[in-house]
């Protein structure tokens, strides 16, 4: 290879290198903004699932895959006065399960997971719902998305992001991560966003992502983040 090309080549690499560390640092000054304009327009951060244990917050965060938060209420107002315990969930029958919580969707897998999860935190953890990400990950059914809104909402623990498909859509679109795995999206913004804002950025996101950030109708013109979000005014439909 000609030298100059080398000398093209090596330019190039550190320009891009320069451009994506000049993008990590941004992205670090516009966090400081992006939760103090979200905490402004959503003061009342909390879950919108109904719960009273750590327990009915995992089972419901189990239900709310691939279905509204809404339906999951609907389904566990009745459910929840059935179960009250992880002794009782862990002794129920699948198919009886099933039928309580068809309405959610995947209730098959959603009633064997709950089902499981209980005994094990009955035989493992004396009925009580693990409080570390370790433990609470060991359970059939939970992942981190899972573990980190019992552990925020529950316990009042930060161990990470909660990652759904509303922080998944924000963060790509406000520049925050280019990652479409949700593991390698909560390591990104984690790495960004300062451990004192971990308990609350999941529900400030959420919040704007239905409020706003709509995944087909982003209304751009009249967001909160306009000024500082990189997709602004250049997605579709955006009003």
């Amino acid at each position: 290879m000609h030298l100059s090309h080398i000398r093209v080549i090596l330019n190039t690499n550190g320009r891009n290198a320069k451009m994506k560390k000049n993008a990590v640092i941004d992205s670090k000054k516009n966090i400081e903004k992006i939760v103090s304009l979200l905490k402004k327009k959503y003061p009342e951060l909390q879950t919108a699932l109904f719960y009273k244990t750590p327990l009915q917050l995992l089972v419901a965060t189990i239900l709310s895959a691939q279905c509204t938060d809404k339906k999951v209420n609907e389904v566990t107002k009745t459910l929840f006065k059935k179960y009250t315990s992880a002794d009782d969930f862990a002794a129920a029958r699948q198919v009886d399960v099933e039928q309580e919580i068809r309405q959610t969707g995947f209730f098959r897998n959603k009633a064997k997971n709950i089902i499981a999860a209980a005994q094990k935190i009955r035989n493992d953890f004396g009925g009580n719902v693990p409080d570390s990400m370790d433990k609470l990950i060991s359970l059939p059914g939970v992942a981190r998305k899972t573990a980190n809104i019992v552990l925020s909402s529950a316990y009042k623990k930060a161990e990470g992001i909660a990652v759904d498909t509303h922080v998944k859509r924000l963060s790509q679109r406000l520049g925050l991560s280019t990652q479409k795995n949700p593991d390698k999206i909560e390591r990104d913004l984690m790495a960004l966003v300062p451990k004192k804002y971990w308990l609350d950025f999941n529900y400030l996101l959420v919040n704007h992502g239905r409020d706003t950030c709509d995944a087909k109708k982003p209304l751009c013109s009249s967001c909160t983040l306009s000024s500082i979000c990189p997709s602004a005014g250049t997605l579709k439909n955006s009003a």
